[in-house]
């Protein structure tokens, strides 16, 4: 316990995120001390993204029904919430992305993804799971970093060709790899070996 007592962590998530990529790690971080701010788009930003109807007064919604703000663990105690736009990088240790199909929506945030390469930039850690690679490819397309191009990682099956073609070192079938700065993961069953990962550089 108190393994990364003080370090500061952030997760962001949007519309249809992978529930337990989210509430996993808010639960074991938290426990060895760190502070998690869950981070969400702001809900005028939907709008613009399809034509289909959408309720600005929705919660931001997991594929599985969890919603934040979260119904089963209160505010202010294990976790805060912001919104996306509102963060900095100087106040962050580590950017997590969960998978789920709330990336479609993260890596055309403009504000996400400054503040994914404001935070590769300035050293800090950056970890995605499952989809959450591609943000990672967005941020390096749109922003001219290189936190996959040239760089071994691994992500669900179906972003394998996504990696390859951004020019990442795809390592298919490891449950979770890491690369300099970039901590990446596989699905959810990986998710020990992942936060094991994060746990240790946040030691570092």
């Amino acid at each position: 316990m108190d393994r990364i007592r003080g370090k500061r962590v952030v997760i962001l998530a949007a519309h249809e995120f992978e529930d337990i990529e989210l509430l996993v790690p808010i639960v074991r971080l938290s426990e060895e001390g760190a502070h998690i701010t869950v981070a969400t788009l702001r809900r005028d930003a939907y709008a613009h993204f399809h034509p289909r109807f959408f309720d600005p007064n929705k919660p931001i919604t997991g594929r599985f029904g969890s919603t934040v703000p979260l119904e089963v663990l209160e505010q202010g105690k294990r976790w805060h919430h912001k919104e996306i736009h509102e963060l900095r990088a100087a106040d962050h240790d580590l950017v997590l992305i969960p998978g789920g199909f709330a990336p479609d929506y993260l890596r055309i945030d403009e504000a996400t993804l400054q503040f994914v390469a404001d935070m590769h930039r300035a050293g800090k850690w950056v970890a995605a799971t499952g989809h959450g690679p591609q943000v990672l490819i967005s941020t390096d397309a749109r922003r001219d970093t290189d936190i996959v191009r040239g760089r071994e990682v691994t992500c669900y099956k179906a972003v394998e060709d996504d990696i390859v073609n951004a020019g990442g070192k795809l390592k298919a079938g490891a449950g979770c790899v890491r690369d300099g700065n970039v901590i990446t993961g596989r699905c959810p069953d990986d998710l020990p070996e992942l936060l094991l990962q994060i746990i240790e550089a946040l030691e570092q």
